[in-house]
Protein backbone atom coordinates (compact mmCIF):
# COMPACT_ATOMS: atom_id res chain seq x y z
CA UNK A 1 0.00 0.00 0.00
CA UNK A 2 1.48 3.32 -1.07
CA UNK A 3 0.78 6.63 0.67
CA UNK A 4 0.33 10.18 -0.54
CA UNK A 5 0.61 13.38 1.45
CA UNK A 6 -1.98 16.11 0.97
CA UNK A 7 0.49 18.54 -0.63
CA UNK A 8 1.78 15.89 -3.05
CA UNK A 9 -1.80 14.99 -3.94
CA UNK A 10 -2.60 18.63 -4.75
CA UNK A 11 0.57 18.99 -6.83
CA UNK A 12 -0.19 15.77 -8.69
CA UNK A 13 -3.61 17.04 -9.70
CA UNK A 14 -2.33 20.44 -10.79
CA UNK A 15 0.56 19.11 -12.89
CA UNK A 16 -1.58 16.41 -14.54
CA UNK A 17 0.15 13.38 -13.07
CA UNK A 18 -3.06 12.47 -11.23
CA UNK A 19 -6.22 12.84 -13.30
CA UNK A 20 -9.94 12.40 -12.95
CA UNK A 21 -11.08 10.33 -15.97
CA UNK A 22 -14.13 11.40 -17.94
CA UNK A 23 -15.96 8.19 -17.10
CA UNK A 24 -16.14 9.20 -13.44
CA UNK A 25 -19.29 10.90 -12.24
CA UNK A 26 -19.04 14.55 -11.26
CA UNK A 27 -18.39 15.85 -7.77
CA UNK A 28 -21.53 15.26 -5.70
CA UNK A 29 -20.57 15.73 -2.05
CA UNK A 30 -22.18 18.61 -0.19
CA UNK A 31 -20.18 21.04 1.96
CA UNK A 32 -21.13 19.40 5.26
CA UNK A 33 -19.82 16.06 4.07
CA UNK A 34 -16.53 17.70 3.11
CA UNK A 35 -16.34 19.19 6.62
CA UNK A 36 -16.87 15.74 8.16
CA UNK A 37 -14.04 14.35 6.03
CA UNK A 38 -11.76 17.06 7.43
CA UNK A 39 -12.81 16.04 10.94
CA UNK A 40 -11.95 12.41 10.17
CA UNK A 41 -8.53 13.38 8.82
CA UNK A 42 -7.88 15.53 11.89
CA UNK A 43 -8.89 12.83 14.35
CA UNK A 44 -7.14 10.02 12.51
CA UNK A 45 -10.36 8.11 11.78
CA UNK A 46 -10.44 5.64 8.87
CA UNK A 47 -11.66 7.21 5.63
CA UNK A 48 -10.83 4.59 3.02
CA UNK A 49 -8.04 4.27 0.50
CA UNK A 50 -7.71 5.73 -2.97
CA UNK A 51 -7.57 3.45 -6.01
CA UNK A 52 -5.37 4.56 -8.91
CA UNK A 53 -5.01 2.96 -12.32
CA UNK A 54 -1.49 3.66 -13.60
CA UNK A 55 -1.25 3.49 -17.37
CA UNK A 56 0.32 5.02 -20.44
CA UNK A 57 -3.00 4.67 -22.25
CA UNK A 58 -4.36 8.17 -22.85
CA UNK A 59 -8.02 8.63 -21.98
CA UNK A 60 -10.33 11.54 -22.46
CA UNK A 61 -9.91 13.28 -19.11
CA UNK A 62 -11.75 15.97 -17.22
CA UNK A 63 -9.50 18.94 -16.67
CA UNK A 64 -11.79 19.90 -13.81
CA UNK A 65 -11.40 18.70 -10.25
CA UNK A 66 -14.82 19.44 -8.85
CA UNK A 67 -15.50 23.14 -9.50
CA UNK A 68 -11.82 23.87 -10.23
CA UNK A 69 -10.48 24.08 -13.77
CA UNK A 70 -7.00 22.59 -13.89
CA UNK A 71 -4.56 24.34 -16.27
CA UNK A 72 -3.63 22.36 -19.39
CA UNK A 73 -0.16 20.82 -19.07
CA UNK A 74 1.77 18.19 -20.96
CA UNK A 75 1.18 15.00 -18.99
CA UNK A 76 4.06 13.20 -17.37
CA UNK A 77 3.54 9.57 -18.33
CA UNK A 78 2.52 7.29 -16.76
CA UNK A 79 -0.71 8.85 -15.49
CA UNK A 80 -2.56 7.80 -12.35
CA UNK A 81 -6.29 7.80 -13.11
CA UNK A 82 -8.52 7.98 -10.03
CA UNK A 83 -10.91 5.02 -10.06
CA UNK A 84 -12.09 5.18 -6.48
CA UNK A 85 -11.82 8.07 -4.03
CA UNK A 86 -12.58 10.91 -6.40
CA UNK A 87 -14.99 12.58 -3.97
CA UNK A 88 -12.43 12.48 -1.13
CA UNK A 89 -9.53 13.64 -3.30
CA UNK A 90 -11.55 16.48 -4.83
CA UNK A 91 -12.69 17.56 -1.35
CA UNK A 92 -9.12 17.66 -0.04
CA UNK A 93 -7.93 19.59 -3.10
CA UNK A 94 -10.74 22.12 -2.83
CA UNK A 95 -10.22 22.73 0.89
CA UNK A 96 -6.47 23.28 0.90
CA UNK A 97 -5.40 24.62 -2.53
CA UNK A 98 -5.02 28.40 -2.80
CA UNK A 99 -4.11 29.03 -6.45
CA UNK A 100 -7.46 28.48 -8.18
CA UNK A 101 -10.92 29.99 -7.79
CA UNK A 102 -13.96 27.73 -8.23
CA UNK A 103 -15.77 28.18 -11.54
CA UNK A 104 -19.07 27.62 -9.76
CA UNK A 105 -18.90 29.18 -6.34
CA UNK A 106 -22.46 28.19 -5.48
CA UNK A 107 -22.54 25.00 -3.41
CA UNK A 108 -18.82 25.10 -2.63
CA UNK A 109 -18.03 26.59 0.78
CA UNK A 110 -14.71 27.08 2.58
CA UNK A 111 -14.09 24.83 5.58
CA UNK A 112 -13.13 26.31 8.96
CA UNK A 113 -11.75 24.91 12.20
CA UNK A 114 -14.11 25.89 15.03
CA UNK A 115 -11.92 27.13 17.89
CA UNK A 116 -14.91 27.24 20.24
CA UNK A 117 -15.89 23.62 19.66
CA UNK A 118 -15.14 21.19 22.46
CA UNK A 119 -12.94 18.27 21.49
CA UNK A 120 -15.43 15.45 21.04
CA UNK A 121 -15.07 12.00 19.49
CA UNK A 122 -18.48 12.23 17.82
CA UNK A 123 -19.15 15.89 16.98
CA UNK A 124 -17.24 17.58 14.17
CA UNK A 125 -14.92 20.46 14.96
CA UNK A 126 -15.04 21.69 11.36
CA UNK A 127 -17.69 23.81 9.64
CA UNK A 128 -18.60 24.80 6.08
CA UNK A 129 -19.46 28.51 6.24
CA UNK A 130 -20.56 31.33 3.98
CA UNK A 131 -18.53 34.55 4.22
CA UNK A 132 -21.18 36.34 6.27
CA UNK A 133 -21.26 33.47 8.78
CA UNK A 134 -17.55 33.64 9.61
CA UNK A 135 -16.38 34.94 13.00
CA UNK A 136 -12.65 35.58 12.63
CA UNK A 137 -12.06 35.11 16.37
CA UNK A 138 -13.71 31.71 16.35
CA UNK A 139 -13.29 30.26 12.83
CA UNK A 140 -9.88 29.50 11.31
CA UNK A 141 -9.71 28.84 7.51
CA UNK A 142 -8.16 25.52 6.49
CA UNK A 143 -7.16 26.90 3.08
CA UNK A 144 -4.06 28.57 4.61
CA UNK A 145 -2.61 25.46 6.26
CA UNK A 146 -0.35 24.58 3.31
CA UNK A 147 0.49 28.21 2.44
CA UNK A 148 3.29 29.19 4.84
CA UNK A 149 3.00 32.94 4.23
CA UNK A 150 -0.76 33.02 4.61
CA UNK A 151 -0.65 30.80 7.70
CA UNK A 152 1.84 33.11 9.43
CA UNK A 153 -0.28 36.14 8.58
CA UNK A 154 -3.36 34.53 10.12
CA UNK A 155 -1.62 33.40 13.32
CA UNK A 156 0.84 36.28 13.95
CA UNK A 157 -1.34 38.29 16.34
CA UNK A 158 -3.13 35.44 18.11
CA UNK A 159 -2.82 34.56 21.78
CA UNK A 160 -0.07 32.04 22.46
CA UNK A 161 -2.48 29.30 23.62
CA UNK A 162 -4.60 29.64 20.45
CA UNK A 163 -1.50 29.77 18.21
CA UNK A 164 -0.18 26.58 19.81
CA UNK A 165 -3.53 24.86 19.30
CA UNK A 166 -3.58 25.88 15.64
CA UNK A 167 0.02 24.74 15.16
CA UNK A 168 -0.98 21.33 16.48
CA UNK A 169 -3.98 21.24 14.14
CA UNK A 170 -1.79 22.22 11.17
CA UNK A 171 0.76 19.56 12.09
CA UNK A 172 -1.88 16.85 11.99
CA UNK A 173 -2.91 17.77 8.46
CA UNK A 174 0.68 18.11 7.28
CA UNK A 175 1.27 14.57 8.51
CA UNK A 176 -1.83 13.07 6.91
CA UNK A 177 -0.86 10.15 4.71
CA UNK A 178 -3.55 9.12 2.22
CA UNK A 179 -3.43 5.36 1.59
CA UNK A 180 -3.27 4.56 -2.11
CA UNK A 181 -3.68 1.28 -3.95
CA UNK A 182 -2.20 1.42 -7.44
CA UNK A 183 -2.41 -1.17 -10.18
CA UNK A 184 -0.70 -0.96 -13.55
CA UNK A 185 -2.34 -2.29 -16.68
CA UNK A 186 -2.42 -1.54 -20.39
CA UNK A 187 -4.80 -4.39 -21.23
CA UNK A 188 -8.43 -3.30 -20.70
CA UNK A 189 -9.44 -6.87 -19.83
CA UNK A 190 -7.25 -6.61 -16.71
CA UNK A 191 -9.10 -3.43 -15.78
CA UNK A 192 -12.35 -5.41 -16.09
CA UNK A 193 -11.17 -7.92 -13.52
CA UNK A 194 -10.16 -5.20 -11.06
CA UNK A 195 -13.47 -3.41 -11.60
CA UNK A 196 -15.43 -6.59 -10.95
CA UNK A 197 -13.57 -7.28 -7.70
CA UNK A 198 -13.89 -3.71 -6.48
CA UNK A 199 -17.62 -3.88 -7.20
CA UNK A 200 -17.88 -7.01 -5.07
CA UNK A 201 -16.42 -5.02 -2.21
CA UNK A 202 -19.25 -2.52 -2.54
CA UNK A 203 -17.54 0.28 -4.45
CA UNK A 204 -19.73 1.34 -7.38
CA UNK A 205 -17.63 1.69 -10.53
CA UNK A 206 -19.62 2.10 -13.69
CA UNK A 207 -18.49 0.01 -16.66
CA UNK A 208 -20.67 2.16 -18.92
CA UNK A 209 -18.66 5.20 -17.90
CA UNK A 210 -15.43 3.42 -18.79
CA UNK A 211 -16.61 2.26 -22.21
CA UNK A 212 -18.11 5.69 -22.83
CA UNK A 213 -14.68 7.20 -22.25
CA UNK A 214 -12.97 4.78 -24.62
CA UNK A 215 -15.56 5.21 -27.39
CA UNK A 216 -16.00 8.96 -26.97
CA UNK A 217 -15.47 11.42 -29.80
CA UNK A 218 -16.72 14.96 -30.41
CA UNK A 219 -19.56 13.44 -32.47
CA UNK A 220 -20.35 10.39 -30.34
CA UNK A 221 -21.18 9.94 -26.66
CA UNK A 222 -22.27 6.40 -25.75
CA UNK A 223 -24.28 7.46 -22.72
CA UNK A 224 -26.13 10.03 -24.78
CA UNK A 225 -26.83 7.45 -27.50
CA UNK A 226 -28.31 5.08 -24.91
CA UNK A 227 -30.52 7.87 -23.57
CA UNK A 228 -31.75 8.67 -27.08
CA UNK A 229 -32.49 5.00 -27.69
CA UNK A 230 -34.47 4.86 -24.44
CA UNK A 231 -36.56 7.90 -25.38
CA UNK A 232 -37.32 6.42 -28.79
CA UNK A 233 -38.46 3.18 -27.15
CA UNK A 234 -40.77 4.99 -24.74
CA UNK A 235 -43.90 4.65 -26.96
CA UNK A 236 -43.27 0.90 -27.04
CA UNK A 237 -42.94 0.48 -23.28
CA UNK A 238 -39.19 -0.17 -23.20
CA UNK A 239 -37.84 3.26 -22.28
CA UNK A 240 -36.51 1.84 -18.98
CA UNK A 241 -33.91 -0.02 -21.06
CA UNK A 242 -31.76 3.13 -20.91
CA UNK A 243 -31.70 2.74 -17.11
CA UNK A 244 -30.05 -0.69 -17.38
CA UNK A 245 -26.55 0.09 -18.67
CA UNK A 246 -25.24 -3.41 -17.95
CA UNK A 247 -27.85 -4.93 -20.25
CA UNK A 248 -27.12 -2.42 -23.02
CA UNK A 249 -23.39 -2.97 -22.69
CA UNK A 250 -23.87 -6.72 -22.96
CA UNK A 251 -25.85 -6.17 -26.15
CA UNK A 252 -23.00 -4.05 -27.53
CA UNK A 253 -20.39 -6.65 -26.65
CA UNK A 254 -22.50 -9.54 -27.97
CA UNK A 255 -23.05 -7.90 -31.35
CA UNK A 256 -19.43 -6.81 -31.81
CA UNK A 257 -17.50 -9.65 -30.14
CA UNK A 258 -20.15 -12.41 -29.80
CA UNK A 259 -19.24 -12.48 -26.12
CA UNK A 260 -20.93 -10.59 -23.25
CA UNK A 261 -18.47 -11.37 -20.45
CA UNK A 262 -16.94 -8.47 -18.45
CA UNK A 263 -13.53 -9.18 -19.99
CA UNK A 264 -14.95 -9.08 -23.52
CA UNK A 265 -16.85 -5.91 -22.73
CA UNK A 266 -13.76 -4.13 -21.47
CA UNK A 267 -11.78 -5.30 -24.48
CA UNK A 268 -14.12 -3.62 -26.93
CA UNK A 269 -12.51 -1.18 -29.27
CA UNK A 270 -14.02 2.28 -28.87
CA UNK A 271 -13.89 2.99 -32.59
CA UNK A 272 -15.79 -0.27 -33.30
CA UNK A 273 -18.54 0.73 -30.89
CA UNK A 274 -18.94 4.07 -32.67
CA UNK A 275 -18.82 2.61 -36.16
CA UNK A 276 -21.22 -0.26 -35.45
CA UNK A 277 -23.62 1.47 -33.10
CA UNK A 278 -26.42 1.62 -35.69
CA UNK A 279 -26.05 -2.13 -36.11
CA UNK A 280 -26.29 -2.53 -32.33
CA UNK A 281 -29.37 -0.30 -32.23
CA UNK A 282 -31.04 -2.31 -34.95
CA UNK A 283 -30.31 -5.49 -33.03
CA UNK A 284 -31.82 -4.18 -29.79
CA UNK A 285 -34.88 -2.75 -31.55
CA UNK A 286 -35.36 -5.99 -33.50
CA UNK A 287 -35.13 -8.00 -30.28
CA UNK A 288 -37.77 -5.83 -28.62
CA UNK A 289 -40.09 -6.05 -31.63
CA UNK A 290 -39.79 -9.85 -31.53
CA UNK A 291 -40.61 -10.31 -27.83
CA UNK A 292 -43.53 -7.90 -28.14
CA UNK A 293 -45.00 -9.57 -31.20
CA UNK A 294 -44.45 -13.19 -30.18
CA UNK A 295 -44.66 -13.25 -26.38
CA UNK A 296 -46.73 -10.16 -25.49
CA UNK A 297 -43.81 -8.65 -23.56
CA UNK A 298 -44.94 -5.04 -23.43
CA UNK A 299 -42.26 -3.69 -21.10
CA UNK A 300 -38.84 -4.62 -19.81
CA UNK A 301 -40.25 -5.59 -16.41
CA UNK A 302 -42.67 -8.08 -17.99
CA UNK A 303 -39.74 -10.14 -19.34
CA UNK A 304 -38.86 -13.08 -17.09
CA UNK A 305 -35.20 -12.46 -18.00
CA UNK A 306 -34.23 -9.18 -19.62
CA UNK A 307 -30.99 -10.98 -20.54
CA UNK A 308 -32.80 -12.73 -23.43
CA UNK A 309 -32.47 -9.44 -25.33
CA UNK A 310 -28.69 -9.98 -25.56
CA UNK A 311 -28.68 -13.09 -27.84
CA UNK A 312 -31.72 -11.75 -29.69
CA UNK A 313 -29.82 -8.53 -30.44
CA UNK A 314 -27.14 -10.64 -32.12
CA UNK A 315 -29.73 -12.27 -34.36
CA UNK A 316 -31.41 -9.01 -35.39
CA UNK A 317 -28.30 -6.81 -35.70
CA UNK A 318 -28.03 -5.33 -39.19
CA UNK A 319 -26.13 -2.48 -40.77
CA UNK A 320 -27.73 0.82 -41.74
CA UNK A 321 -31.41 0.61 -42.61
CA UNK A 322 -31.36 -3.14 -43.21
CA UNK A 323 -33.49 -5.50 -41.14
CA UNK A 324 -33.37 -9.23 -40.42
CA UNK A 325 -36.41 -11.35 -41.26
CA UNK A 326 -37.14 -14.66 -39.53
CA UNK A 327 -37.78 -17.80 -41.53
CA UNK A 328 -40.29 -20.29 -40.18
CA UNK A 329 -37.56 -22.55 -38.81
CA UNK A 330 -35.70 -19.65 -37.22
CA UNK A 331 -38.82 -18.37 -35.51
CA UNK A 332 -39.69 -21.85 -34.26
CA UNK A 333 -36.24 -22.33 -32.73
CA UNK A 334 -36.19 -18.88 -31.12
CA UNK A 335 -39.63 -19.39 -29.58
CA UNK A 336 -38.66 -22.79 -28.18
CA UNK A 337 -35.41 -21.32 -26.79
CA UNK A 338 -37.28 -18.42 -25.16
CA UNK A 339 -39.79 -20.63 -23.35
CA UNK A 340 -37.13 -23.15 -22.30
CA UNK A 341 -34.91 -20.34 -21.01
CA UNK A 342 -37.77 -19.01 -18.89
CA UNK A 343 -39.12 -22.30 -17.51
CA UNK A 344 -35.62 -23.70 -16.85
CA UNK A 345 -34.50 -20.40 -15.26
CA UNK A 346 -31.47 -20.56 -17.51
CA UNK A 347 -30.11 -17.16 -16.53
CA UNK A 348 -30.52 -17.62 -12.78
CA UNK A 349 -27.12 -19.31 -12.50
CA UNK A 350 -24.15 -19.88 -14.78
CA UNK A 351 -25.24 -16.73 -16.58
CA UNK A 352 -22.05 -15.93 -18.49
CA UNK A 353 -21.50 -19.53 -19.59
CA UNK A 354 -25.08 -19.97 -20.79
CA UNK A 355 -25.15 -16.53 -22.36
CA UNK A 356 -22.00 -17.22 -24.37
CA UNK A 357 -23.48 -20.49 -25.66
CA UNK A 358 -26.77 -18.83 -26.61
CA UNK A 359 -25.01 -15.94 -28.37
CA UNK A 360 -22.95 -18.37 -30.44
CA UNK A 361 -25.97 -20.52 -31.32
CA UNK A 362 -28.07 -17.45 -32.13
CA UNK A 363 -25.38 -16.24 -34.54
CA UNK A 364 -25.29 -19.72 -36.07
CA UNK A 365 -29.10 -19.74 -36.38
CA UNK A 366 -28.94 -16.58 -38.42
CA UNK A 367 -26.45 -17.97 -40.92
CA UNK A 368 -27.29 -21.69 -40.91
CA UNK A 369 -30.60 -22.45 -39.14
CA UNK A 370 -30.38 -26.22 -39.57
CA UNK A 371 -27.03 -26.39 -37.77
CA UNK A 372 -27.98 -24.26 -34.78
CA UNK A 373 -28.52 -26.03 -31.46
CA UNK A 374 -30.22 -23.02 -29.89
CA UNK A 375 -32.49 -24.19 -27.08
CA UNK A 376 -31.04 -27.71 -26.95
CA UNK A 377 -30.77 -27.96 -23.19
CA UNK A 378 -32.77 -29.90 -20.62
CA UNK A 379 -36.12 -28.48 -19.60
CA UNK A 380 -39.21 -30.11 -18.15
CA UNK A 381 -42.33 -28.55 -16.65
CA UNK A 382 -44.58 -30.61 -14.36
CA UNK A 383 -47.84 -29.81 -12.62
CA UNK A 384 -45.90 -29.08 -9.44
CA UNK A 385 -44.51 -25.92 -11.05
CA UNK A 386 -47.99 -24.40 -11.01
CA UNK A 387 -48.96 -25.80 -7.60
CA UNK A 388 -45.82 -24.99 -5.63
CA UNK A 389 -45.07 -21.50 -6.96
CA UNK A 390 -47.08 -18.65 -5.45
CA UNK A 391 -47.99 -15.54 -7.42
CA UNK A 392 -45.38 -12.81 -7.08
CA UNK A 393 -45.24 -10.52 -10.10
CA UNK A 394 -41.56 -9.78 -9.52
CA UNK A 395 -40.36 -13.37 -9.90
CA UNK A 396 -39.23 -15.23 -13.01
CA UNK A 397 -41.72 -18.07 -12.49
CA UNK A 398 -44.72 -15.76 -12.16
CA UNK A 399 -43.69 -13.70 -15.17
CA UNK A 400 -43.33 -16.88 -17.23
CA UNK A 401 -46.75 -18.07 -16.08
CA UNK A 402 -48.35 -14.74 -17.03
CA UNK A 403 -46.84 -14.87 -20.52
CA UNK A 404 -48.14 -18.41 -20.91
CA UNK A 405 -51.65 -17.17 -20.05
CA UNK A 406 -51.23 -14.20 -22.41
CA UNK A 407 -50.33 -16.56 -25.27
CA UNK A 408 -53.97 -17.73 -25.40
CA UNK A 409 -55.23 -14.14 -25.78
CA UNK A 410 -57.62 -14.30 -22.78
CA UNK A 411 -60.97 -12.55 -22.67
CA UNK A 412 -62.86 -10.85 -19.86
CA UNK A 413 -64.81 -13.18 -17.56
CA UNK A 414 -67.68 -10.69 -17.37
CA UNK A 415 -67.67 -8.58 -20.51
CA UNK A 416 -66.45 -11.18 -22.98
CA UNK A 417 -64.12 -8.70 -24.72
CA UNK A 418 -60.48 -9.48 -25.31
CA UNK A 419 -58.12 -8.44 -22.53
CA UNK A 420 -56.02 -5.43 -23.62
CA UNK A 421 -52.71 -7.20 -23.14
CA UNK A 422 -50.65 -4.28 -24.43
CA UNK A 423 -51.98 -2.09 -21.61
CA UNK A 424 -52.08 -4.73 -18.90
CA UNK A 425 -48.57 -6.06 -19.51
CA UNK A 426 -47.05 -2.64 -20.06
CA UNK A 427 -48.18 -1.41 -16.64
CA UNK A 428 -47.57 -4.89 -15.23
CA UNK A 429 -49.25 -4.58 -11.87
CA UNK A 430 -50.84 -7.08 -9.55
CA UNK A 431 -54.37 -5.65 -9.92
CA UNK A 432 -55.00 -7.43 -13.24
CA UNK A 433 -54.54 -10.95 -11.89
CA UNK A 434 -57.00 -12.42 -9.41
CA UNK A 435 -57.95 -15.69 -7.78
CA UNK A 436 -60.19 -18.09 -9.68
CA UNK A 437 -61.18 -19.65 -6.37
CA UNK A 438 -61.70 -16.49 -4.26
CA UNK A 439 -59.83 -16.09 -0.98
CA UNK A 440 -63.06 -15.55 0.94
CA UNK A 441 -64.44 -18.84 -0.37
CA UNK A 442 -61.20 -20.70 0.46
CA UNK A 443 -61.39 -19.67 4.13
CA UNK A 444 -63.59 -22.72 4.56
CA UNK A 445 -60.96 -24.98 2.99
CA UNK A 446 -57.86 -25.01 5.22
CA UNK A 447 -54.65 -26.44 3.77
CA UNK A 448 -55.28 -25.18 0.23
CA UNK A 449 -52.54 -22.91 -1.19
CA UNK A 450 -54.80 -20.06 -2.26
CA UNK A 451 -51.88 -18.16 -3.87
CA UNK A 452 -50.63 -21.00 -6.07
CA UNK A 453 -50.25 -19.63 -9.60
CA UNK A 454 -52.61 -22.37 -10.77
CA UNK A 455 -55.36 -20.39 -8.99
CA UNK A 456 -54.85 -17.18 -11.00
CA UNK A 457 -56.11 -15.81 -14.29
CA UNK A 458 -56.40 -12.50 -16.12
CA UNK A 459 -59.29 -11.06 -14.09
CA UNK A 460 -59.42 -7.28 -13.82
CA UNK A 461 -60.24 -5.49 -10.57
CA UNK A 462 -63.63 -4.50 -11.99
CA UNK A 463 -64.49 -8.06 -13.04
CA UNK A 464 -63.26 -9.38 -9.70
CA UNK A 465 -65.65 -7.11 -7.79
CA UNK A 466 -68.56 -8.24 -9.95
CA UNK A 467 -67.73 -11.91 -9.52
CA UNK A 468 -67.33 -11.44 -5.77
CA UNK A 469 -65.84 -13.75 -3.15
CA UNK A 470 -68.39 -16.48 -3.67
CA UNK A 471 -68.10 -20.07 -4.86
CA UNK A 472 -67.22 -20.50 -8.57
CA UNK A 473 -70.51 -22.28 -9.20
CA UNK A 474 -72.27 -19.11 -8.00
CA UNK A 475 -70.22 -16.45 -9.83
CA UNK A 476 -70.44 -18.59 -12.99
CA UNK A 477 -73.90 -17.07 -13.47
CA UNK A 478 -72.37 -13.59 -13.59
CA UNK A 479 -70.02 -14.42 -16.45
CA UNK A 480 -70.65 -13.70 -20.14
CA UNK A 481 -72.94 -16.61 -21.10
CA UNK A 482 -72.47 -16.11 -24.84
CA UNK A 483 -68.70 -16.58 -24.65
CA UNK A 484 -68.55 -18.87 -21.63
CA UNK A 485 -66.84 -21.79 -23.37
CA UNK A 486 -64.37 -19.46 -25.09
CA UNK A 487 -63.52 -17.82 -21.73
CA UNK A 488 -62.86 -21.21 -20.14
CA UNK A 489 -60.74 -22.46 -23.02
CA UNK A 490 -58.55 -19.36 -23.17
CA UNK A 491 -58.08 -19.28 -19.38
CA UNK A 492 -57.27 -23.02 -19.20
CA UNK A 493 -60.24 -23.66 -16.89
CA UNK A 494 -61.10 -27.37 -16.38
CA UNK A 495 -64.63 -28.60 -15.83
CA UNK A 496 -63.80 -29.08 -12.14
CA UNK A 497 -63.61 -25.29 -11.78
CA UNK A 498 -67.37 -25.28 -11.18
CA UNK A 499 -67.35 -28.19 -8.72
CA UNK A 500 -66.41 -25.90 -5.84
CA UNK A 501 -63.74 -28.44 -4.95
CA UNK A 502 -60.48 -26.42 -4.79
CA UNK A 503 -58.22 -29.46 -4.50
CA UNK A 504 -59.64 -31.11 -7.62
CA UNK A 505 -59.63 -27.78 -9.49
CA UNK A 506 -55.99 -26.95 -8.69
CA UNK A 507 -54.83 -30.46 -9.67
CA UNK A 508 -56.75 -30.38 -12.98
CA UNK A 509 -55.73 -26.84 -13.93
CA UNK A 510 -52.10 -27.51 -13.08
CA UNK A 511 -52.22 -30.53 -15.39
CA UNK A 512 -53.62 -28.41 -18.24
CA UNK A 513 -51.04 -25.68 -17.67
CA UNK A 514 -48.27 -28.28 -17.62
CA UNK A 515 -49.46 -29.68 -20.96
CA UNK A 516 -49.47 -26.17 -22.46
CA UNK A 517 -45.98 -25.52 -21.10
CA UNK A 518 -44.72 -28.78 -22.62
CA UNK A 519 -46.12 -27.67 -25.97
CA UNK A 520 -44.18 -24.41 -26.03
CA UNK A 521 -40.88 -25.91 -24.80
Amino acid sequence: MESLGIENAMNGLINGRIRIPAFQRGFVWDADRVAYLMDSLYKGYPYGSLLFWRTKKPLRTERNVGPYEIPVRDPEYPIDYVLDGQQRLTSIFGVFQTTLEPMEAEGWLPIYFDLSATADAQESQFLALKDDEVDSERHFPLRVLFDTTAYRAHTRNLEESIAVRLDEMQKRFLQVSLPVQTFEAEDPSQVAIVFERVNRLGTPIDALQLLAAWSWSEEFDLREQFEILGSELRPFGFDSLSEDPNLLLRCCSAVIAQDASPAALMSLNGASVRQRFQEIRNGIEGAIDFVKANFHCESLKSLPFSTVLVPLSVFFAAEGSKSVKCSGLQREKIEKWFWRTCFARRYSSGVLRNLKTDIEEMAKLRESPEDSKLGDFACSVTSEFFLENSLNVGTVNTKTFILLLARERPISFVGGQQVALDEVLRDYNRSEYHHIYPKDFLKGHPGVNENAIANFAFISSIDNKILGGVAPSVYKERMDAGRFEDICERAFLPESTWSDDPTAFLRDRADILSEKAQEVI
